[in-house]
Parts: structure tokens; C-alpha cells; sequence
């Protein structure tokens, strides 16, 4: 880490918002990732579209979107943005159980969108977990990953094994 001043303490170490004002507007975009790990049935019902609760992946998309709106009403020192793309991608691995949800969020601002994007995936797969519970209990929310985020400073990527 280049920086590694902690730049939400103020001089007394109190938490404070970062005054972003001096900073120019840039395109700004951010990815995050979040996986829900299920039995390869639970997965099975979610990717033809017939659990108990109705349509699973739709419902998590939109109330992923919802969730990035609301960052800041989440995350307290998060800024207040008007995001011009959340996009939210399901892709289902019923074999292994596993249903990714890949948050995309864009905006045009003077502070980045990499709260919205891992706001916007745990949220759909709250409601992943939510919407298949009746089928099982023992499903897991993991892997909560900030998969890249570019404009502002420093342009930034993860590097995965996979």
C-alpha cells in the first residue's frame, strides 16, 4: 500500500467523512464479488428458477441494485454518489453448489464506488440466502472480494489464482 495514512481519523482519531471537495470529477468504476455456497439441489433450484420463494436471482439482482443506492445510509462515512451503472451478474455452478454474484457500479465523481459494488453483491446474496432457506439451512455467504476498481488515483486489480 502506497498511502497508509488513515484517511477517516481526524487529527484526535476521531471517525470523519474525507473531504473529497479539492478533487477533480473522474470516471470511476468498481467490481466485487460474492459467493453462496449451497447443496448442488439447493443450486439446482435456483438456476431453473423455482424455489419456494419465487424467482431467486432476480429478486437478489434488483435488491442488490436498492442495496448500492444506499451505501451511505449503510457505511457511515460513506459518500453520497448518483451511480450511472449497477449491474449485478448471477452465474450458477450447480455442480459445485455455488452461486457467484458480481456487482458492477459506475459513476462520474469525485470519490470512488468500491462500497456501492461490495454493498450491492452481499445484499444479493442476503437475499440468495434468503430466498432458499426453506430449501436449506446450512447455506453460507463467503468470499465478500472487492475485484477491481479503476479511475481516481490509482487504478487497482485482483490478482486470482483461479
Amino acid at each position: 500500500m502506497s498511502d497508509s495514512r488513515l484517511t477517516h481519523l481526524d487529527a484526535a482519531g476521531g471517525a470523519r467523512m474525507v473531504d473529497v471537495g479539492g478533487k477533480a470529477v473522474t470516471a470511476r468504476r468498481a467490481r466485487a464479488r460474492a459467493r453462496v455456497r449451497m447443496s448442488p439441489e439447493t443450486a439446482a433450484a435456483v438456476a431453473a428458477g423455482n424455489a419456494p420463494k419465487g424467482e431467486v436471482l432476480g429478486t437478489a439482482r434488483l435488491a442488490g441494485i436498492l442495496a448500492a443506492k444506499q451505501t451511505p445510509l449503510l457505511i457511515p462515512l460513506a459518500h453520497t454518489l448518483a451511480p450511472t451503472v449497477i449491474d449485478i451478474d448471477a452465474i450458477v455452478d450447480v455442480e459445485a453448489g455455488i452461486v457467484e454474484l458480481i456487482a458492477e457500479v459506475a459513476v462520474d465523481a469525485q470519490t470512488g464506488v468500491e462500497m456501492e459494488a461490495m454493498v450491492a453483491c452481499t445484499v444479493a446474496a442476503l437475499t440468495v440466502y434468503d430466498m432458499v432457506k426453506g430449501l436449506e439451512r446450512g447455506v453460507t455467504i463467503e468470499a465478500v472480494t472487492l475485484l477491481e476498481k479503476t479511475g481516481g488515483r490509482h487504478d487497482w486489480r485482483l490478482e486470482e489464482d483461479e
